[in-house]
């Protein structure tokens, strides 16, 4: 597990620009490869010195660090997954087909339910397409656990997620007009390729990306051509009870929209509170934050404009 998010960083690394290019959807603010990157960098760096763990404990770390270093929509969904990817995982000394179509299905339901308002064409398609696809294999194979099961496993769940990411194109408008496939989709189909590698201890796939509409390197960069839109994205960690958080998520999906909010760790406190990590798209930063604080101190406070030509120092970290 390690290797893999050490692998997804490189990769994300070096399709970033591309993925940014493409980046239109939910706002065209051309900064997906950005943090789909920047996400997973903090859960590669997280794991890669600790001391030897189970795999769920190892994913769990990854994950806890990932939700609370998440940039963007994508990066926040993609913390997500990694969060209850680990939970089907907790206790197994390695990774088997039936482990991981488990933590993909879990996974998966984990990031549509995260969403206040969730839309198929995106990352939440490739996810759910990628749970399908290990599952199918697993049901063929009666459970097998050997490691051949496994690499079949894993191959059946990025078929079905590149189909998933070609379909995307037809599926949102705004892409089916700019013809190109959607930037998250492409940048969690490189990482479930990533897991493939590493699994089959075999290269990444050099046709996996081929046809991919928009996505070739002398394609134009269809971002920064968008209309600018306004508004901020406001992110922060929150402590909240689950009746609490879901009072706050109703009342920030009347104030904004791209409303993410998902608990960072199953361990309540006394008072029966959770972290949840919140993520929210809202005209000014004032009116999330005036809500958020109402009902409770948050930290680890991200604001950033919603506009392709902004600069990473847009952000601020409070």
């Amino acid at each position: 597990m390690r290797r893999w998010l050490a692998m997804a960083e490189q990769t994300l690394a070096n399709h970033s620009d591309r993925l940014n290019a493409i980046n239109i959807y939910p706002v065209a603010d051309a900064d997906t490869g950005t943090n789909l990157y920047l996400t997973v960098k903090a859960a590669a760096h997280a794991v890669a010195e600790m001391e030897p763990a189970d795999v769920g404990a190892t994913m769990s770390v990854a994950g806890r660090a990932a939700m609370e270093q998440a940039r963007g929509n994508s990066g926040t969904l993609l913390a997500v997954f990694l969060v209850a990817l680990a939970e089907p995982l907790a206790g197994a000394q390695r990774l088997s087909g039936p482990l991981l179509a488990a933590a993909l299905h879990r996974a998966q339901l984990r990031a549509w339910s995260a969403l206040s308002e969730p839309m198929p064409g995106t990352i939440l398609s490739v996810l759910e397409a990628a749970a399908q696809g290990a599952t199918s294999v697993q049901f063929s194979l009666g459970g097998d656990e050997s490691n051949q099961a496994l690499a079949q496993t894993i191959d059946g769940a990025v078929v079905a997620a590149r189909e998933a990411v070609v379909r995307t194109e037809s599926q949102l408008g705004v892409l089916s007009a700019a013809h190109v496939v959607d930037s998250g989709a492409v940048g969690v189909l490189l990482i479930l390729d990533c897991l493939r590698s590493v699994i089959v201890g075999e290269p990444l796939q050099e046709d996996l990306l081929d046809g991919l509409s928009g996505y070739k390197v002398q394609d134009p960069n269809i971002a920064v051509f968008m209309p600018e839109q306004e508004g901020v994205e406001v992110m922060c960690t929150i402590q909240l009870t689950p009746l609490a958080a879901a009072g706050l998520r109703l009342q920030l999906d009347g104030l904004g929209d791209s409303v993410i909010m998902s608990a960072v760790s199953e361990q309540a406190d006394a008072t029966g509170a959770y972290p949840w990590r919140l993520h929210v798209h809202v005209p000014s930063a004032t009116v999330a934050l005036e809500a958020i604080q109402a009902v409770g101190d948050p930290s680890n406070v991200s604001i950033s404009a919603l506009t392709a030509n902004a600069t990473e120092d847009a952000h601020d970290f409070i």
